[in-house]
């Protein structure tokens, strides 16, 4: 059984909505491409790193379609993966699938991720916040590569909004960080609910 592996940029008051362009989400954000002005070669070695062994993407629709407007006329190793390994797109509409390897997947979704899983090692979901929320509620996301940022935005769509069961995340590895102050964070997510108790 493969895993799925969820790929975040977020800010540090959790914000994930529009980092890659101000174009991204036109939906009234005013900070859309946050994260331009912290992505350095630290960063960028990071996220090449956590992409190593990729063998398909999971995408939500807007994702994919800022995706295939974008990673066919690129070249580099990113670009060459991404290019090369089978992307899976959730959606609720007809779509239109011109890049090579896509496909769309039915209205089952839990049941089409399930399936992804058997026949991938290491699916990665990029962005895609509502994709996000829904696999974590169905419990089938397993990891989470989370890149927080030195900001703090005060609006826009959060990584953590709405549908999200409780759950314990275990650290796989120490953080990283960056000279801009971006602090890469690795977990495995459990299927333990938090506990509680009292300090002292």
């Amino acid at each position: 059984m493969g895993l799925v592996h969820l790929e975040l940029f977020a800010t540090l008051d959790l914000v994930g909505q529009s980092p890659g362009g101000p174009d991204e989400d036109p939906e009234g954000f005013e900070f859309g491409g946050w994260q331009a002005p912290l992505i350095g070669p630290v960063t960028g070695e990071q996220i090449a790193v956590a992409y190593e062994g990729t063998d398909a993407l999971l995408l939500g629709r807007r994702t994919y379609d800022i995706f295939a407007a974008y990673w066919p006329q690129q070249s580099g190793s990113i670009a060459d993966l991404f290019n090369a390994i089978p992307k899976y797109v959730a959606s609720r509409s007809t779509l239109d699938l011109t890049w090579a390897g896509a496909q769309q997947l039915g209205a089952d979704l839990p049941a089409a991720v399930r399936e992804i899983k058997e026949r991938h090692e290491d699916v990665k979901v990029v962005g895609s916040l509502d994709l996000v929320r829904t696999l974590l509620a169905e419990r089938l996301a397993d990891r989470l590569d989370l890149w927080l940022h030195p900001i703090v935005l005060g609006q826009g769509r959060k990584v953590f909004d709405g549908g999200v069961v409780p759950a314990n995340l275990r650290l796989l590895a120490p953080a990283e960080t960056a000279p801009s102050g971006t602090v890469h964070l690795r977990y495995a997510i459990t299927d333990e609910i938090p506990g509680t108790g009292t300090i002292g």
